[in-house]
């Protein structure tokens, strides 16, 4: 039986040298008709198709980058072509590497099958080479798919014998239809010229949806152009040339004309919607796309931020007009409060100047100590009958914590000098600080809170 599968083994092992692995030209199939050629896998990604197109001569071409909306695209045809490019580009490079590996492991096989210690596992060992040895042809485009099944026919046989062999009283008959993988049949075709291969970069231009993108490959065309003219017609050469550079002169136009209008219409809703103008903004949505329909619909993803932006400045003005109709009617309760709070705020801006003496430890009278704790208790006192507004309870919150703090600074700063201690007057240094600073804090919150929203 070894022998016997030995034997076998000769047609298994018999392989030719496999050529070297060049790139892979796949076509993309337009539903116009049309093909861009593809250098390597295109990929799908949501509603677009991305791939790199060589703008140049084989074999190491300029890529550029592609992205067309995946509906252009013919996918069926593109799919066969690919399974059928792929079948190609796999029998002539990595085939005969795979059935040389597929045949290693045939031969470890017999060797197993010869050092079994009996039937039964020989058995296993050739039911499992079986098994693999079937699946392979569909895996591997039916690369020598006729000796496969010749050499399955042969371990069937085998499998037979072994059974036989094992004392099995029972088979298990799987019966199988051994039918060869349907790889499409259909032409390739060569790969591109060079003129050839800038005419795909054009034609490429006009389906692509970005004006970048398209100017991108405008000029990656006349580069190449320019490159490689001495091999390219002339007078072909010459007049596309003058067709790119032209073609380049409308896009920049057309580039102009919408970067002119972004700007014009950008500053008017910047401008309605620090007023609150809400229909002033609205209305400019109407007018983007009147400016794009006079201007030929040529910039469907300026627009489409343009009217982004339009729109986000659209609820910022509702926004604003809310919060101005809320400030309106709460008018009277802060009018009350900003008058209320008029004398407590002018006592505590006479007192800075003598918490900025106790900051910088640059000598503090009694008469100022004594001014800063008198001013301080009377501007508690005044606050305590003060009920502040929903709207500016945490800044009122913040002017009483800054006179507290003022308070202590001024009693501490006495402490430091009747005891003539630098650390009790640093004490007070830290303290007079952040009396300052809360109290500018809150003197900021106040005037912002009390005053009609503004636009931020």
């Amino acid at each position: 039986m070894v022998k016997w599968l030995l034997g076998c083994a000769v047609l298994w092992l018999a392989a030719p040298a496999y050529a070297d692995d060049p790139a892979t030209l796949l076509r993309v199939f337009l539903r116009d008709g049309t093909t861009l050629v593809s250098y390597g896998e295109p990929a799908r990604v949501g509603d677009r198709v991305i791939f790199s197109m060589p703008a140049g001569p084989l074999p190491n071409p300029q890529l550029h980058l592609v992205n067309l909306p995946a509906d252009k695209v013919d996918w069926d045809k593109t799919d066969r072509y690919a399974t059928a490019a792929r079948a190609d580009q796999y029998l002539k490079t990595q085939a005969e590497a795979d059935y040389a590996t597929l045949s290693g492991q045939l031969a470890q096989t017999l060797n197993d099958v010869a050092s079994a210690p009996d039937a039964a596992r020989r058995l296993a060992i050739v039911e499992q080479a079986r098994q693999a040895l079937a699946a392979w042809p569909a895996n591997h485009y039916n690369y020598r798919s006729g000796d496969v099944r010749q050499m399955v026919g042969l371990l069937d046989e085998a499998i037979a014998d072994l059974r036989v062999a094992s004392g099995a009283s029972r088979f298990n008959l799987t019966l199988e239809a051994h039918t060869d993988g349907a790889v499409p049949s259909v032409p390739l075709m060569p790969p591109p010229t060079l003129r050839e291969s800038i005419e795909q970069v054009l034609n490429a231009s006009r389906m692509v949806d970005n004006s970048a993108e398209r100017s991108s490959l405008l000029a990656a065309a006349l580069t190449t152009i320019d490159a490689d003219r001495d091999s390219l017609p002339a007078e072909w050469a010459a007049t596309t040339r003058s067709d790119i550079q032209a073609q380049l002169r409308v896009e920049a136009d057309v580039d102009r004309s919408y970067r002119v209008m972004s700007q014009e219409i950008l500053a008017l809703a910047n401008q309605r919607a620090r007023v609150a103008d809400v229909r002033g903004v609205d209305r400019l949505l109407t007018y983007v796309q009147m400016r794009d329909t006079r201007l030929g619909g040529k910039r469907p993803e300026s627009v489409a931020s343009l009217v982004a932006v339009v729109e986000e400045r659209l609820d910022a003005a509702r926004r604003l007009r809310l919060a101005r109709d809320r400030w309106e009617l709460r008018e009277p309760v802060l009018t009350e409060y900003r008058t209320a709070m008029q004398t407590p705020m002018s006592l505590f801006a006479q007192i800075k100047p003598a918490l900025e003496a106790i900051k910088a430890l640059s000598g503090s009278s009694a008469i100022s100590l004594t001014g800063v704790q008198s001013a301080t208790a009377q501007i508690l006192k005044l606050i305590a009958g003060i009920v502040p507004p929903d709207e500016v309870v945490a800044a009122h919150a913040l002017l009483v914590s800054a006179v507290q703090m003022a308070a202590n600074a001024a009693s501490i700063r006495r402490e430091a000098a009747l005891a003539n201690n630098m650390d009790l007057a640093w004490n007070a240094s830290s303290a007079a600080a952040g009396a300052l600073m809360l109290g500018a804090r809150a003197s900021a919150d106040l005037q912002t809170q009390l005053k009609a929203p503004q636009l931020r």
